[in-house]
């Protein structure tokens, strides 16, 4: 299941090949109500003809054009005449259309589609304008490619998955129209789009490129931003849940170690504990604490800091946050890339054969990426094990279950978190499985042409992974902090807080008794997902896109 932003004014998107940005592909990927249609700008549809007219001229020369009148990888020695390129184009989607594994979700589609459309805009590649008003289309009329998410090897692009998108383009499989299974050209037809007859170079062209990788590798980073939010929300009610601390937060520490990430997570959580009655601070244990009094020895009744997972929570989501600056970046510049080969220079009129379709940069920006945001889990599960355990949460219930009276009918019964924390342990552990590298597993393929390949596809559809396990750790850790507030007393929250305990109060009761909680988490995880719990925080769409942080807001 895949966050959707909610009321974020949208103004038209128009491809140019050059100005892209990632937020722009997840909100339009995402599907939401009143997306602006996509258009194709006038000067890149001109850059497009340009480059056709060059490709032209040299298949009049008989020149051989890698993919276009040659064969394809090792086949690239055996030459064809040009009256047979059209033939090649279709034949090349076809043979490629043996992906495995589950069909990708319909917003990597809808992504997929629209990077590529943007690819291709940026001219070099040598296909007509219609190609990409045709991928617009069906962006437009949500006629999205049944792609299967396995079988790229991230380099020579996304052969196998573009293909199907390809596929569509012409005609050819099925597709999901409004959610509905059925043939592409019955879909195509209905909404009045014509299916394609490839031109020579634009079967290659289509395919030959890193755009289903971007696909996942910009939603991936995209999710991550809201789980980073979602775990200083964490430590904020952790610190009140326990009672922590929360000068560990102050700006001298963090003006000190100045991460840009590091200093933001710390900023949001001191706003989201602005006004809070249970949070405690260095200064307070100072006023309460017992003198020593000409005394050799004292043992204090408060700990002047807390254990690590709430102390360096911004140190540790600070790598997250300064990890996804350059992660976007990276992503930035690959949506924004002519990702295929060959590439036709038409000022110069130049042909140029390389390897843009390794999608190397995004794959290990996936392998980073996984590995932070798993520690985000971490981070959340070690501070559950805390508000959990009666010898760590400073006099709140074990496991968090209101006690009873031993002559009470019902005492002894009930565990309340025990096997919420079970659960969060379990699927931590799965998510920290699951940063292994998989840029490292470079296979040799294709008669050794393609010899040394990214793996990015692999790498990026593990980061989605990793982001869905880190999200039912923190709606368990969410669960459990709710109850915890509201045995010390929601009333006495900061009213950030407080606002998002009351919005977990409506689709989570508090727990009395042992009752089953997987639908709770269910609808936990789909706050996190919908960016609900962020905007009761204060932190509204319109500044999530644009990078500001909940300070900032506030301070507004």
């Amino acid at each position: 299941m895949s966050r959707t932003p909610g009321k974020v004014t949208r103004t038209p998107l128009t491809l140019d090949g050059e100005s892209l940005t990632p937020a722009q592909v997840a909100v339009t990927a995402r599907g939401v109500a009143g997306t602006a249609r996509v258009h194709l700008a006038d000067r890149a549809a001109e850059r497009m003809r340009t480059s056709v007219a060059l490709k032209d001229s040299l298949l009049a020369q008989d020149i051989p054009v890698y993919g276009v009148t040659t064969g394809f990888g090792d086949s690239c020695i055996r030459q064809i005449s040009g009256d047979k390129a059209h033939d090649l184009q279709r034949n090349l989607v076809l043979y490629h259309l043996n992906g495995v594994g589950p069909a990708a979700s319909e917003d990597i589609a809808r992504a997929t589609l629209l990077i590529r459309a943007n690819a291709l805009s940026r001219g070099p590649s040598a296909v007509r304008p219609e190609v990409v008003r045709t991928l617009l289309d069906c962006l437009a009329a949500d006629i999205l490619p049944m792609i299967p998410e396995r079988g790229s090897l991230g380099a020579s692009g996304d052969l196998v998955p573009l293909c199907y998108v390809a596929a569509t383009l012409i005609g050819e499989g099925d597709v999901t129209h409004r959610g509905t299974v059925r043939p592409a050209l019955d879909a195509l037809l209905e909404t009045g789009i014509r299916p394609l007859a490839l031109a020579p170079k634009e079967g290659i062209a289509l395919i030959n490129g890193t755009s289903f990788t971007a696909a996942y590798g910009v939603l991936a980073a995209w999710d991550a931003r809201e789980l980073a939010f979602v775990a200083d929300l964490a430590t904020a009610m952790t610190l009140e849940a326990l009672r922590g601390n929360v000068s560990a937060m102050h700006p001298f520490v963090h003006e000190n170690k100045p991460h840009p990430g590091q200093v933001e997570s710390a900023r949001t959580v001191r706003t989201l504990l602005a006004g809070s009655g249970l949070a405690t601070s260095f200064e307070d244990i100072l006023v309460r604490r017992e003198r020593l009094d000409g005394r050799g020895y004292l043992e204090l009744s408060d700990r002047i800091q807390d254990k690590y997972s709430v102390r360096c929570a911004p140190q540790i989501v600070g790598i997250a946050r300064d990890m996804l600056d350059w992660v976007e970046r990276w992503l930035e510049v690959e949506i924004n890339s002519s990702s295929d080969n060959p590439l036709l220079d038409a000022e110069q009129s130049g042909l140029h054969l390389g390897g843009n379709f390794y999608a190397g940069h995004v794959g290990h920006a996936m392998d980073s990426l996984k590995v932070s945001v798993a520690g985000l889990a971490d981070l959340m599960d070690r501070q559950l094990a805390l508000v959990v355990d009666e010898k760590f949460n400073g006099g709140l219930p074990p496991n968090l279950i209101v006690p009873r009276a031993a002559d009470d009918p019902q005492a002894g019964l009930h565990h309340g978190f025990k096997g919420m924390q079970i659960a969060a342990s379990a699927v931590t552990a799965e998510a920290l499985k699951q940063t292994g590298p998989a840029s490292v597993f470079s296979r040799s393929t294709e008669a050794h042409n393609q010899d040394k390949v990214s793996m990015g596809t692999i790498a990026a559809r593990d980061a989605r992974t990793v982001n869905a396990l880190v999200r039912e750790v923190a709606a368990i850790h969410l669960l459990a902090l709710a109850q915890a507030v509201e045995l010390r007393g929601a009333e006495s929250c900061a009213p950030a807080t407080r606002a998002v305990h009351s919005l977990l109060r409506e689709h989570s009761e508090f727990v009395t008794r042992d009752r089953r909680l997987d639908g709770d988490i269910a609808a936990v995880i789909g706050l996190i997902e919908s960016g609900a719990l962020r905007r009761a925080a204060g932190l509204a769409d319109t500044d999530f896109l644009t990078g500001r942080g909940l300070a900032d807001v506030v301070a507004a």
